[in-house]
Parts: structure tokens; sequence; C-alpha cells
């Protein structure tokens, strides 16, 4: 079957080919820019098909490798050997000739993080779950000579992060172009820890209580203080777009990095938070003026605006949360009990 194109109308064929009895109903869900993604019910099973896409969905070219589809298949299983059983979904199967494989569903009651902040549902549980999962990959992968053997090339990595976001932005902006690629230059070389490579909302699934850790296809051998600022610009970007909820938005943003600080290994405490807070302003401008631009801030006025904060933040490198917080001119957050953060 070489060159099938998964779709919710191909679906039911190309699994009974593939020997799977019954009648499947398939609609496509969400599959971001780089895939497509069908879920397939039947009265017996339900699964989850997700095929890479050649060329990503954006309006600037943006081609990547098929085979990132592999590394993310693997990711989930390498992810699902650190963190608690059920965190993350089980892979079903695989067909390497099409770029494809299957993973178990949600229930079909369960969304996105994402969604829920985007109807400003703010929920600490959800940002304390997202920074353990993060703070534990980090801690039980830190250093593994195996897992950096499997997972140290960063050709997908640098396809679908680096040159659409980083480089991006640095042909874009001129002016800031020398420190992106000072800093590219500085932590291309690290291999620290398995890192996700799109640490957002979008990629964590609420299903009752438990949050699923999805979209492993930018995952990595890296250095993870990517991915903990990945998080927290998707939450400063919402902060942005619902400024009245900013300072609780905010208040998420510390739970989850202040859970994720309490996992870490001490070797990587020396770096990690000012790292963290680099990639965080060249991010928040990637997010603007890179491939891939945040679907949900529009207005021209504020994402010049973010633009501004952003470029601020480059030339000034805030070395903590707080001086980040104290740049965007929010009200303060005091911390409160057991290193739990409430708001004044």
């Amino acid at each position: 079957m070489s060159g099938f194109t998964l779709s919710a109308e191909s679906a039911p064929g190309y699994l009974a080919q593939r020997g799977f009895g019954g009648e499947f109903r398939c609609r496509e869900l969400g599959g971001g820019i780089s895939n497509v993604v069908v879920l397939a019910e039947s009265d017996d099973s339900r699964m989850v098909l997700k095929q890479a896409l050649p060329q990503l969905r954006v309006r600037d070219e943006w081609l990547a490798e098929r085979s990132r589809i592999f590394r993310e298949r693997d990711g989930l299983i390498a992810a699902a050997q650190v963190l608690p059983k059920g965190w993350v979904p089980q892979v079903l199967w695989s067909d390497d000739s099409e770029f494809l494989f299957a993973m178990e569903a949600f229930s079909p009651e369960a969304r996105s993080w994402k969604d829920e902040l985007m109807l400003g549902s703010l929920d600490c549980k959800r940002a304390e779950q997202a920074g353990k999962a993060l703070g534990l990959t980090i801690r039980e992968t830190w250093r593994d000579p195996e897992l950096e053997r499997r997972f140290g090339d960063q050709t997908a990595f640098n396809q679908l992060r680096t040159d659409p976001y980083y480089r991006t932005i640095a042909r874009r902006h001129p002016d800031i172009a020398d420190a992106v690629y000072a800093w590219i230059a500085e932590v291309e070389p690290l291999r620290l820890a398995l890192t996700h490579g799109d640490w957002s909302p979008k990629n964590m699934v609420c299903d009752g209580d438990r949050m699923v850790f999805i979209d492993y296809e930018c995952v990595h051998f890296g250095d993870p203080s990517y991915d903990a600022a990945f998080a927290l610009n998707h939450l400063l970007l919402k902060a942005f777009r619902r400024p009245k909820q900013a300072p609780e938005i905010h208040g998420l943003g510390r739970v989850f990095f202040e859970t994720v600080l309490g996992l870490l290994p001490a070797e990587a405490m020396p770096r990690f938070e000012e790292a963290t807070m680099r990639h965080l302003a060249f991010l928040m401008l990637a997010r603007i003026d890179g491939k891939s631009p945040v679907e949900y801030l529009r207005d021209q006025s504020l994402r010049q605006r973010v633009r501004r904060k952003a470029k601020e933040m480059i030339a000034d490198r805030p070395q903590s949360l707080d001086a980040v917080f104290a740049r965007l001119g929010r009200p303060a957050i005091g911390r409160g009990r057991a290193g739990r953060w409430l708001l004044d």
C-alpha cells in the first residue's frame, strides 16, 4: 500500500487490509500542522492512527523528513518507561512503509489542557502535573548513555523547531540575529536529557483527573530547559490574550516551573533557570514571527507588544522567572507555604 494517505475516508479500508475486523467509524482529529491524526472506533476497539506529512500545513515552505514518525513512536515508548503508568499513550502497532503508527485512544470526554485554558479554566493541579511529568523525565533520563545513543541525533528537532523558530526570527529580525545564532551554537552540542521539543498545553490531554502527554515527534536527547521554556511561553502568551486573568495564569506558570525545579538532579540546577529564561525570550518572538505563529494573538497592537517584550528580554537576559514577571510588568505574586505560589 505504498503512497497511502491517511484520512477519515481512507482509514476503514486501510484497517481492513491490515486484517482488522469490524466496521470502523473514523474521524480526523486535530493533528496540528505536521501530521494527519484519525480516531478509528468499532464496536470492539478504539485507536488513534497518526501519519507524518512531508510538507507541513503552514503558509511558508516547511519540509521535514517523514521518518520522524518513528522517532515519535520510540519516544512515546521511552517516555512510558520513566513516567507513571497511564501518563503516556501505549503504542499499539506501526506501519513503517506508510510512516504511520497506532496508539491507544483517550476517553471521548478528554480534551487538551490548551482547550481548558482557552475556556478560562485555571487549575493549579494541571500545572503541577505538567511540571511533574517534565521534572521526572529530566531526572530519570539525565545523562543516560543509551538514550543519548538512541535520540542524540537532532535532525527532526532542527527541522521542526530550530530552523522554523530560531533561525527564522534571526532572518526576519536582523537586529537580534547575532544573539540567536550565539544561543544556537551554545545549546546545540548539549546532550543532557530526553527532551520532548513541544511541551505545549495542546499536547497535554486532560482525561478526567489525569493528564496524558502526547506528540513526541520532536523528541531528542538535548537541552531540557527548552521544554520548560516552551510550556512557560504558551502560558505567558495566553496571559497576553487574557490580561484580566494574567496574574492567575502567571501563577500557573510558577506552579509548573517550581514543580520542575523541585525534581531536577543537582547537576542540572546551576544553569537550568537561566537557560529556560533565555529560551523563553526567543520562543516568545518565534510564536509571533516564526513559521508557526500562535493563532489566538491576531490583534496587531498586541502582537507588537509581545514582540517588544521579547526583544527586551533577548537584550537584557533575565536570569529568573521573577525577573521575567518583573519585565512583563504584572502584579506581584508571593510564595506560599511548602513552595506553593499564591496570588497576593
